[in-house]
């Protein structure tokens, strides 16, 4: 009786275990993911630019730096963090401190999300992550030149934001006046607006917000999205409309406890390419 006790004890400590060592690996081991985006309208000087894009880090921190170590690891050229990097718990400081080490990799641009607008002060955040070497962009763009050709690096606000921000439209129209029909890599955070770039004519949106649905099951996809909704689109991995390629983030954390289930910590690594697809 002793020894039969013994082994179901033995079984149950190494089913406990197992399922601690699961939990961990789906939470806190990071997965690097590989997205090629090949357009002719990309110039021939960007073929091959390299972007890591985060999102929905809400405030966690790796150990033993390992966000840091995985960034590296992806040898990136731009490095895009794509909201909800922090929200209303967490620790402001020590977020820009871990996005600060990021800087050490490559350039670094920010565009919020929903969380950080209900942070108790939302724009002593942005000022940190400034402070930190991060760009901040708030419906800004910038022109990315080498070797004499040029695409725009742009980024969005999240909705959640001012109620008079720049509008989407307003941003895409003021770029396409200072240089035309250009390239453009737009940082966001929402996953749910592929249909509002493709009408826009925007190439590239990276963003995140849809968690990977937190749970996500074979066949099925994500189950869960941020509005509790059940079955959402646009979970993660790379979405296209007319000449929009949208590539989401399944993110790295999420708000509250940490319970990602077949859904780990999630590192698009964006590769451009300057020919494959004709333009529609």
């Amino acid at each position: 009786m002793k020894r039969h006790r013994l082994r179901t004890l033995v079984v149950l400590l190494a089913a406990v275990l197992a399922a601690a060592g699961f939990w961990y690996v789906e939470n806190y081991v990071i997965e690097a993911e590989t997205f090629s985006l090949a357009s002719p309208r990309l110039p021939p000087a960007f073929d091959g630019l390299r972007v890591v894009s985060l999102a929905d880090l809400h405030g966690r921190v790796f150990p033993d730096g390992r966000l840091a170590e995985a960034v590296a690891a992806a040898e990136p050229d731009l490095i895009a963090l794509n909201g909800d990097i922090a929200d209303e718990n967490s620790d402001p400081a020590a977020v820009a401190r871990e996005m600060g080490r990021l800087t050490e990799i490559a350039p670094v641009y920010y565009v919020s999300g929903n969380h950080e607008w209900v942070m108790e002060d939302p724009w002593g955040f942005f000022r940190l992550l400034e402070e930190a070497g991060v760009t901040v962009l708030h419906n800004e763009w910038e022109p990315l030149t080498v070797a004499g050709e040029t695409i725009v690096l742009a980024g969005v606000d999240d909705p959640n934001g001012p109620w008079d921000q720049k509008t989407p439209e307003a941003l895409v129209a003021e770029i396409r006046a200072a240089l035309g029909d250009v390239y453009i890599l737009m940082l966001a955070h929402r996953n749910d607006q592929l249909e509002l770039w493709s009408g826009l004519e925007v190439d590239t949106i990276l963003c995140g917000h849809g968690h990977g649905g937190v749970v996500r099951l074979p066949f099925v996809g994500g189950l869960v999205g941020p509005g509790r909704e059940w079955l959402p689109s646009y979970t993660g991995g790379l979405y296209e409309a007319g000449r929009t390629e949208m590539v989401v983030s399944r993110g790295l954390g999420n708000t509250g406890l940490p319970l990602r289930l077949f859904n780990r910590p999630h590192l698009p690594v964006v590769v451009l390419k300057s020919e494959g697809r004709a333009t529609p």
